[in-house]
């Protein structure tokens, strides 16, 4: 395994040992910081590689740090395996869930941790037969899915002496990403009132539900005089038990979103102010929680070229004719938005973008865009060089954070793309140690951003890491 090109095939070669990783993280779904059984495996797996772990990075008992080798520069893989709540699937592509209510990957994560773990052991089998000099870490990051677990791990400062820095997503194409993601604050609003019989005693009480619907009120028209790349989400999480007690307790979980950071911070606490308004208006109290947050992803452009040159030399996703026929059938009971989206916003032909997978390379063509979406990989972006690479997982039409989604994530189509996704990222960080001349260009591009615009984490120091007891280790 002298020759670059010699990791593709050693990833070929050990491609069952991937797909059986991924394949029990996609049985085992763990929602956000109780990833234990994920963690485990995939640590026990690198200590079998040779590589040494470090556990409870940033605080968080899911999180951990796998590294072999020595010296300069050091590659990082970031990894996540977290799932999403109520997204229960069967191995199938018709809608039906194991356990009504139960979590899913329905963002890939099962096959997002395992390929950024492919990739990372590939270079080190390479590293080791070339006799080249580099560090490799693989980091096992919890809590992607509104947890901000990378926030914390970078606040410990556990990305500060990284070079660069690979990480990819399950997509409907195969390009790596020159765009960006928007920064978000994540709070919760418990409001406090005081219970009263409805009918008999309504003027004794204080209904924290009523708080909590004039907050939702009072932001929906604030929709109207924020930018436009602002998003405001919201769930009711509880407001009261029985329509005749004056309920004394709501609660309401909001996603603020936004490109820039100082627009965040000012819509925010326009939220914040209209909560407090809300309470005043109904004579209760509002405690504001604040949960977590992520900063707009930065990407890096030569990275991302890099990329791309190595998809060209791989070639495509060759799908059969049989995952065609399955996508197809998850494809007939989604709309065709995401077929829009794919041909309006991101370039795809019109005639590509209507198949039901679509294993063409694409150049990034996201360049300036900010997608509506956001993700703690924006964060450790900040810290060195970046590019979230995009490969082919899902049927074409099939929403993100969908049982569609889940429903790819344990076939061969998953794997295909978990599996491509590995060969570039691994092949890409090859090649920066072959040429450190792209390597310094790249962090060139990375110094002259930061330099104008220092990151901020945006978790306050004494915020405490969200953490469990791990019973696995």
């Amino acid at each position: 395994m002298r020759r670059k090109q010699d990791i593709a095939d050693w990833l070929d070669e050990h491609q069952p040992r991937f797909t059986r990783m991924s394949d029990e993280i996609w049985d085992h779904p763990e929602l956000q910081f109780l990833e234990f059984k994920a963690s485990k495996l995939q640590a026990d797996f690198l200590r079998g590689e040779g590589f040494r772990i470090t556990w409870d990075v940033g605080g968080l008992s899911t999180a951990f740090v796998a590294e072999w080798g020595a010296g300069k520069p050091v590659i990082a893989f970031a990894g996540e395996y977290d799932a999403l709540p109520g997204l229960s699937q069967k191995n199938q592509n018709e809608r039906e869930p194991i356990s009504d209510g139960a979590p899913g990957h329905g963002c890939g994560h099962n096959l997002l941790g395992t390929g950024c773990l492919a990739a990372a052991v590939a270079l080190k089998e390479w590293l080791q037969s070339a006799g080249q000099a580099a560090t490799v870490r693989y980091y096992g990051c919890p809590a992607e899915e509104g947890g901000s677990g990378k926030v914390f791990m970078g606040r410990a400062g556990a990305f500060d002496d990284l070079d660069v820095t690979f990480n990819w997503h399950p997509w409907y194409t195969n390009s790596a990403m020159k765009g960006s993601l928007l920064s978000v604050n994540r709070y919760y609003f418990r409001f406090h009132g005081k219970t009263a019989h409805a009918a008999a005693d309504p003027h004794s009480g204080r209904s924290a539900l009523d708080a909590l619907e004039l907050m939702n009120i009072g932001v929906n028209y604030l929709r109207e005089h924020v930018p436009a790349d602002v998003r405001l989400h919201y769930t009711i999480l509880s407001g009261g038990l029985a329509p005749n007690v004056v309920p004394d307790f709501a609660e309401s979980y909001y996603y603020v979103r936004a490109y820039e950071p100082d627009t965040l911070a000012d819509v925010s606490q326009r939220v914040i102010r209209i909560a407090q308004g809300a309470a005043l208006m109904t004579d209760t109290e509002v405690e504001i929680v604040y949960k977590s947050g992520s900063t707009r992803v930065l990407s890096n452009a030569v990275l991302a070229d890099l990329q791309y040159a190595v998809m060209r030399e791989l070639g495509g996703i060759d799908f059969s004719d049989e995952e065609h026929v399955y996508a197809k059938a998850i494809n007939e009971r989604f709309g065709d938005d995401n077929v829009k989206t794919l041909v309006n916003r991101y370039g795809v032909d019109q005639e590509k973008a209507e198949r039901a997978l679509i294993g063409d390379v694409f150049p990034s063509r996201d360049k300036d865009l900010v997608s509506p979406g956001s993700s703690d990989m924006g964060d450790m972006s900040w810290f060195a060089p970046c590019s979230m690479l995009q490969t082919a997982t899902w049927a074409s039409r099939a929403a993100a954070h969908s049982w569609g989604v889940v429903a790819t994530g344990r076939t061969s189509i998953g794997h295909k793309g978990m599996m491509y996704a590995a060969k570039v990222m691994a092949l890409a960080a090859a090649e920066l140690i072959l040429s450190p001349a792209i390597l310094e260009k790249a962090q060139d591009e990375f110094r002259a951003v930061v330099e104008r615009t220092p990151y901020k984490c945006p978790i306050p120091d004494d915020m405490p890491a969200p953490s469990h007891a791990h019973p696995l280790r």
